[in-house]
Formats: structure tokens, sequence, C-alpha cells
């Protein structure tokens, strides 16, 4: 499916409406030239849901910062900030990182960013708590959601094999050894990780779908939730290009 640059056009003249995210963009005179919106954006999904491959492609298809949390929680540590030193004397006591010190962790990420460079937030915020604290101090243009089915995510996993030394994985649907059960570059036997066991999988899944249910619920009621369904990311990222090149006027790429 397609917009054609008349549907886009009719879209984007806001005549009159100023209630989008790229209008607001586009009214200013001085932003002109630039190539497009600064877009700040979250997505959210399963694990297995292939949340890491559409993440990957939107922040190079439309030039943002990627923004996961554990990333940038390391990120922190390292440079010794003062939210990363914080968190790691929670982290060295044994209990959770406070709601406080994980949000400023990622404002800081983003005060960081080029002021005209988009961001994808990916893994953070996990509770209600977390999103009304990060929406006082940074607000969002959209929530992406990735639903996919629990038993789709399964059989994905259930495929999936490693080779423990190097980290290397393969999956018996869409990346297999060529000779099976052996790495294709040592001929090393390959294993199965216990995470990788389907009821382990499925009860994973199941608490992430109680953790996250209220904070999808959150960002629904603020009519920022964009929710995309399906069993494959190629065919999903069709969809997802079309959302943000529409919601924010992006003719390029």
């Amino acid at each position: 499916m397609k917009t054609s640059l008349a549907s886009w056009a009719a879209r984007c003249s806001f005549k009159g409406q100023l209630n989008t995210p790229a209008a607001a963009w586009y009214s200013n005179a001085s932003a002109a030239k630039a190539t497009g919106p600064r877009i700040r954006a979250m997505i959210m999904g399963p694990p297995g849901s292939g949340k890491g491959t559409i993440s990957s492609r939107v922040v190079k298809r439309f030039d943002m910062t990627h923004l996961s949390s554990g990333d940038l929680l390391r990120n922190q540590l390292t440079k010794r900030t003062p939210a990363g030193v914080a968190a790691k004397s929670y982290m060295e006591a044994g209990v959770l990182v406070p709601d406080d010190v994980m949000v400023e962790l990622i404002l800081a990420e983003i005060r960081a960013t080029p002021p005209e460079k988009g961001w994808l937030l990916d893994g953070f915020p996990r509770t209600v708590t977390q999103a009304g604290e990060l929406w006082k101090h940074q607000s969002l243009d959209t929530v992406i959601n990735l639903d996919v089915p629990f038993a789709t995510i399964i059989e994905r996993i259930r495929g999936r094999w490693t080779h423990i030394p190097s980290g290397r994985v393969y999956n018996d649907s869409y990346n297999p050894p060529r000779v099976p059960g052996r790495d294709d570059v040592t001929g090393e036997p390959l294993a199965q990780r216990p995470d990788d066991h389907p009821d382990t999988v499925l009860k994973r899944l199941q608490q992430y779908k109680t953790m996250t249910k209220p904070v999808l619920a959150y960002y629904a009621r603020a009519g920022l939730l964009k929710i995309f369904r399906g069993t494959e990311s190629d065919k999903i990222w069709p969809e997802v290009v079309l959302f943000i090149k529409s919601t924010f006027c992006i003719m390029s790429h």
C-alpha cells in the first residue's frame, strides 16, 4: 500500500489543523530545508516479537537514535554520570533502581541526542509510574506496539540454536546451520538454552503481558498508542514505515 503524492499533500497541508507532531514541526520556517521532523517515539513488544529487528530498521530508515534502556544504563555507568553513580549504588545493594533515577538516566541520554535528531525509546518505561514520571519531563509523539501471537513467538524460539562459546545463533526456520546441529564455523555442536524451552518462554511472555498491559492502556488513553499485529516482521515493517511517513509527513526515504 502506497501513499500517493495527492493524498500526502492533503494530509500534510495543515489547513488550519495543527494537531499533529508534523504540523507543529512544519510550522517552523527555519526547519523548511530539513529532511523531516524530529520524531520522539517509543517501541514495545514481547521478547521474540521482532522488536529488535523493527527498531534497527526504524532508526536506520528515519535517521534516529536508538535509546535502549539496557544499553544506556551501561553507558551512564561507564561515564559515571550522577544518575549512573546513583543507579550503581542500588544495583550493588541488590535492589531495584528507583523510578526517578531510571527516568533521569533516560533523560540524560535524550539530552545528549542532537536537537535535530529524533529518537526511539526501547525497554522503558516498564510501569505506569515510570511512564508518568517520564511524561513530567519529556513528551512522546507516538508509541509503537508489536502485537505478535504468543504461539508464533514460541515456535520461533523453539527452533533457535546457539553455539555457546561464540554466541552465534541459528534458527531452523530462517537461519539454519549448514549441517543440522553443528556450528557453521567450528563444526562444534549447537545447544538450546534453558530459557528457550517452550514452557519457560510462555511464562516469560505471560509475565510481560501482565507487566505491560497497564502501560499500554496508559498510552492508549493519551492517544499515542499504535498497534501493529502480525506474525512476520517483514510484513509488519511496511505498515510501520507507512504509519511513520504519514504521521510525520515524510516523503523521502
